[in-house]
């Protein structure tokens, strides 16, 4: 046992390692070993050509027999993973121990927050037996429902600081305390790869939440990133500090004036008037605490407070605590009362939901500092070469972008062209407006119209909506609308679109360039191929780049809303390119009962017949898709359009057009992604409302088992339901084609629309010969009459093309005659590919 340690000890006398073959041990001197240290620090790969030229060149090395050489090597390497293991564990150990601490804590406050309620609730019981009558108890509601302070409290320091004090021990009882009645947020778990532990209130006034969790940051890092309220705030628009003074303990009170962004085009913006206070705890922990006060607190114009709505801030803030070997421990409380009365009754939702308040406030600010803190560690890679406070730059600019195009306020020199209120798409313009960033101005001769409006979408999953508008640009946009704004950007003047006209190849190429850490949110460059359609510049560049942001794309995850927003860009992709965004943003709503009426009556879904033509569903189907997911959405949708002063009235008219028919391509693609029948993403919904689904999975696989002796699915889902199911999920791409003049496909299972790139609302615009190359079509046209005539073939291995333009390989390809019911009557053709994969 003596040697094996010896075998591991490193000193200044040298090293002793085990013979390979002999079993013996060899004892290196000090040089040696510190010429051995230095050939595996410069090449630690054990096959590097450049450590043996290293070996050979060392003099000292001469004398040792290559395969001892070789042994230390191994030796070394096993010592590194070691120390690396051991690290990993010590951290891993100490974020466990942390959160294990967080979670006693948690467990504490459940414990009295369930005492509370006991105690609570015998009172109750001795007032109904006493048959008293009832009294109003607020001693439980005096933490959550404090009402504002009068100026004559914050007219002096002292005043202030009383103030300060009250909301630091107000906001702890809500932060570690029972001041409020939280239950566990729906759809997020603790556990030891969430986020964090996340909270809501019930019973209480105004609307709040809370977080928890471990971040690898020093306390003061995060207080410095959190009190920067727009860097991570995506709705925060202004934040001006008025006043800021000593509070005479260490910590600092400061006067705050916020304004915040409106999410859509129907509800005015709000704005607070709050006391923030910063101190240090007796243990040592870091305190920012906020509330409202009373009075006006109008910020610098008084006028652009108009366009607000005075929101109030009940006792929030962030309770940071430092942990043993580093890292933080940080609780944060959010508690608003964002005054619902003043919005249109479908939006209260928005404004009246303690689950909002989470998403878009408290999960943010947790989500925010946890990628801060990976991003410092170095965990984070980002493409293109860009670091990440960059790319992290340009998401905060498009979406600021975006936010200011909804709200149009006027101090931001925004005024409507024409409103007369019954228009259903607003233009509004902006004649001051500069797109300045950094070194780089776009200074635009007549300025930047923005087209918007808001829509309420039923029954749509709005990442569904999304990722489909991700996916699929050719399906709503105006490729020469895109070009009209990026040539726009280019060169500073506006050439009204048409003149230069150019056509969309198809071809959308999608770049990634970095996304955050719960992959809620991405970050890419979209190049659109297009082509000159007169010949005096056939050969020039018509391709267009954009600067995009996505998010809210996963059904599953919890999220605020989901966006897609976008903005030109020059292919040389500055730092400081000037950005114009436009896009969309889908908010969901909650659940409101009794809508089943509502949404029949409103709401058109995919019929899907045999021929999959879009029409009104029945009666069963509208019901099937309210009990699978009954739920309403807000669209907004803003185009920015810069404009020359002499093109205003063209270019207004043309973005009023331009978003009114993008507005129509929504609306139809909803109306076919809407959860009832089959849908991209949610594969068939098998019930007795969709039968001809069904219909026509019997007739497919009995018409392969008929051709080709063989079953095309197991035999044990070939009963009832399952049969469409199984079909949907078959690993091969099953799609079938209409025998017309020009065949049309007319259903594809869910491995058919991903080879071809689609959704089951483009497929029928496919025709069957736009899919094969030459060679396919070649084989396919050589094979057709066998096929008509003994109804079944096997096409050899070859390529086809999907909708996108890339190009699928498969190792064969399967063709049979689909019978209907009465077996003399050809239906459709049918294809199976087999294996195959994108080029």
């Amino acid at each position: 046992m003596a040697m094996v340690a010896q075998h591991h000890s490193e000193n200044s006398s040298g090293s002793i390692s085990k013979h390979l073959d002999s079993g013996k041990y060899v004892r290196y001197t000090a040089e040696q070993v510190e010429a051995l240290e230095r050939v595996y620090t410069e090449c630690p790969k054990p096959s590097s050509l450049r450590r043996q030229q290293l070996i050979r060149e060392c003099p000292i090395l001469s004398n040792i027999e290559p395969r001892q050489i070789k042994v230390w090597f191994q030796n070394r390497r096993c010592r590194e993973k070691q120390r690396k293991e051991s690290t990993r564990l010590q951290s891993v150990n100490r974020k466990l121990s942390a959160m294990n601490k967080l979670l006693m804590e948690e467990n504490d406050r459940l414990q009295k927050q369930v005492s509370q309620l006991v105690g609570e609730n015998g009172h109750m019981r001795q007032q109904l037996q006493s048959a008293s009558v009832p009294t109003t108890d607020a001693s439980s509601e005096s933490a959550v429902t404090t009402p504002l302070h009068s100026l004559r409290d914050a007219s002096n320091p002292a005043g202030l600081l009383s103030i300060a004090e009250e909301t630091l021990a107000e906001f702890l009882s809500k932060a570690t305390g029972t001041a409020v009645d939280w239950v566990q947020m729906p759809g997020m778990k603790p556990g030891p790869d969430s986020v964090g532990i996340f909270a809501i209130s019930q019973r209480c006034g105004g609307v709040a939440a809370r977080a928890c969790g471990l971040v690898s940051l020093e306390p003061s890092k995060i207080a410095e990133i959190l009190k920067d309220r727009p860097s991570w705030f995506r709705d925060c628009r202004n934040l001006e500090i008025f006043t800021m003074f000593p509070a005479g303990n260490g910590g600092t009170i400061e006067l705050l004036y916020t304004q915040t962004y409106a999410p859509t085009t129907l509800a005015p913006a709000r704005d607070f008037w709050t006391l923030r206070y910063t101190t240090t705890l007796e243990n040592g922990s870091l305190v920012v605490c906020e509330r409202s006060l009373s009075g006006t607190g109008a910020g610098p114009n008084a006028a652009a407070t108009s366009q607000f709505v005075r929101a109030e801030m009940l006792p929030s803030g962030y309770l940071i605590r430092p942990c043993e070997g580093g890292g933080s421990i940080i609780h944060i409380v959010d508690h608003l009362s964002l005054q619902a009365w003043s919005v249109p009754e479908v939006l209260r939702p928005l404004y009246a939901s303690s689950k909002v308040v989470a998403q878009k406030n408290t999960i943010a600010a947790l989500r925010y500092i946890r990628q801060i803190a990976q991003e410092t560690s170095g965990e984070v890679v980002y493409g293109l070469g860009r670091q990440p406070a960059v790319l992290r730059t340009f998401t905060q600019r498009l979406s600021r972008g975006f936010n200011d195009a909804i709200n149009g306020f006027n101090d931001d020199g925004w005024s409507l062209l024409n409103c007369d209120g019954a228009e259903d798409v607003v233009v509004a313009i902006n004649s001051t407006k500069n797109l300045t960033a950094g070194s780089s101005a776009l200074s635009l001769l007549g300025g930047v119209l923005c087209a918007k409006a808001s829509m309420l979408l039923q029954n749509v999953p709005p990442a569904v909506l999304v990722r489909f508008l991700r996916e699929h640009r050719s399906e709503w946009a105006d490729f020469n609308v895109d070009a009209f704004a990026a040539m726009s950007l280019k060169s500073s003047t506006c050439t009204y679109p048409g003149t230069r006209p150019a056509r969309f190849t198809g071809t959308q190429i999608i770049m990634p360039l970095g996304q955050t850490i719960e992959h809620e949110e991405m970050l890419e460059v979209v190049r659109l191929e297009g082509h000159s359609l007169t010949h005096d510049d056939a050969f020039a560049s018509r391709d267009v780049h954009l600067l995009q942001m996505c998010s809210g794309v996963d059904e599953n995850a919890v999220g605020a809303c989901s966006e897609l927003v976008f903005a030109p860009i020059d292919e040389m992709f500055p730092d400081d390119a000037p950005l114009l965004p436009s896009g969309f943003r889908i908010i969901p709503l909650d659940p409101k009962s009794g809508d089943s009426q509502d949404v029949f009556t409103s709401h058109k879904t995919l019929d899907l017949t045999s021929s999959l033509e879009v029409g009104p569903a029945t009666r069963h189907g509208a019901e099937n898709a309210v009990s699978s997911y009954n739920a309403r959405s807000v669209l907004t949708i803003a185009f920015q359009f810069p404009f020359e002063s002499n093109l205003q009235d063209n270019v207004a008219t043309m973005a009023r057009q331009y978003v009114r028919s993008v507005i129509s391509s929504v609306q139809r693609v909803a109306t076919a992604i809407s959860p009832s029948g089959l849908s991209p993403t949610m594969g068939p919904k098998v019930s007795p409302a969709s039968p001809e689904a069904l219909t026509l999975a019997h007739w497919i696989s009995q018409s392969y088992s008929y051709y080709a002796g063989t079953e095309l699915l197991r035999p044990d889902s070939m009963s009832g339901d399952s049969i469409l199911k199984t079909l949907w999920h078959h690993q091969d791409a099953i799609l079938c084609c209409s025998l017309k003049a020009l065949p049309v496909f007319i259903f594809a299972n869910q491995a058919g629309m991903d080879m071809l790139e689609t959704t089951l609302v483009s497929l029928q615009d496919i025709t069957l010969d736009k899919i094969f190359d030459d060679s396919g079509r070649k084989a396919l046209f050589s094979e057709f009459a066998k096929i008509m005539e003994q109804g079944f073939a096997y096409l050899p291995a070859g390529i086809c093309m999907s909708t996108m333009g890339r190009h699928v390989s498969y190792e064969q390809a399967v063709v049979w005659k689909v019978f209907a019911a009465d077996e003399s009557t050809v239906h459709c053709l049918a294809f199976s590919f087999v294996n195959w994969s994108f080029v």
